[in-house]
């Protein structure tokens, strides 16, 4: 997964874990909903300065916005990461169903 895709997965994670609009978060970043939708569907790149401003807001090291933490290296670090990213682009429906499916899973 290309790396403006991984951050914008993230940012909408990260986002709706603290249950803000894209509205919520354009505000306190300074720029508009529509350029908050377009780097969280992975379509523009956001400049430094407003990856520092949305890492800022979400309260996250920007870091961690592009995947570097908290996975480990390897194979097992990898497959962490295309979870969480598939695990960020699902709507709080699914992501109950998935969490059903995991625990499921864990129990077997």
């Amino acid at each position: 997964m290309e790396l403006q895709k991984i951050f914008g997965a993230n940012v909408r994670h990260y986002r709706r874990a603290i249950r803000w609009t894209l509205e919520q978060l354009a505000s306190e970043v300074g720029v508009s909903r529509e350029t908050i939708g377009k780097i969280e569907r992975g379509v523009s790149a956001p400049l430094f300065e407003t990856v520092e401003k949305i890492a800022e807001a979400l309260g996250v090291p920007a870091q961690v916005l592009f995947g570097a933490a908290p996975f480990p290296p390897g194979d097992r670090g990898e497959l962490l990461s295309d979870i969480n990213s598939i695990l960020a682009n699902m709507n709080d429906r699914q992501l109950a169903g998935a969490r059903k499916m995991l625990n499921a899973l864990r129990s077997s």
